[in-house]
């Protein structure tokens, strides 16, 4: 995996700021050299923080990684992208009301990237705007999007599921903001997410439509 050019410290301000909450620190030890993510989220971070609070913010951002340049396909490690996902929560978070709006609206952002790139057109195609077929095929869609963890998907209903994640390195709520944007992508109405954090790194998400 190329782990990129590397610039200044990898300590993101907001594991100071909220260590209880966000558990920064044990996710990233959690992570091995392997566990990686697709340049495409750090970019979509930057410029998400680039749009709400200006470059020199989504340039701190791009700095708390201690990356100096992204290619969209490439796989980082994915401590590389708490450590930007920190910083952005605290810059965004007097904005954005709390950092699990701020992680939902980075979660939002992550999927509209996603969905634009080749491996999203594919899955687009293959959920043929069904939100049902959509839940399905995200949870190959993962593999493809980062190095790591397993997801399922448990039917409750015609129109309700529980996504489960194991060993996934992000908080519940930018998943609520990934899964939310990626059901109405396909047409769905009146879509709720609610995650719940069943451990460090594994979460489970109630979803409605």
């Amino acid at each position: 995996m190329d782990r990129g050019p590397v610039e200044g410290s990898t300590k993101a301000a907001g594991w100071v700021q909220e260590p209880a909450a966000w558990h920064l620190v044990e996710r990233c030890l959690a992570a091995t050299p392997e566990d990686g993510a697709r340049g495409m989220f750090f970019q979509g971070v930057v410029g998400v923080v680039n749009f709400l609070q200006g470059e020199e913010a989504g340039a701190k951002c791009l700095a708390a990684s201690g990356l100096r340049e992204l290619n969209a396909e490439e796989l980082y490690p994915v401590a590389r992208f708490l450590e930007m996902s920190a910083e952005a929560t605290r810059i965004l978070r007097p904005q954005l009301g709390d950092w699990e709006q701020a992680l939902r609206y980075i979660g939002t952002q992550a999927t509209v990237d996603f969905l634009a790139s080749m491996f999203g057109r594919d899955l687009m195609q293959a959920a043929a705007g069904n939100p049902w077929r959509m839940l399905q095929h995200m949870a190959e869609g993962y593999r493809v999007a980062v190095s790591y963890g397993e997801r399922s998907v448990l039917w409750t209903g015609d129109h309700s599921a529980r996504f489960v994640m194991r060993r996934d390195f992000m908080p519940a709520p930018y998943h609520e903001g990934v899964l939310q944007a990626a059901l109405e992508a396909v047409g769905a109405q009146d879509v709720q997410v609610h995650g719940r954090q069943l451990s460090l790194l594994d979460t489970e998400y109630d979803v409605s439509w």
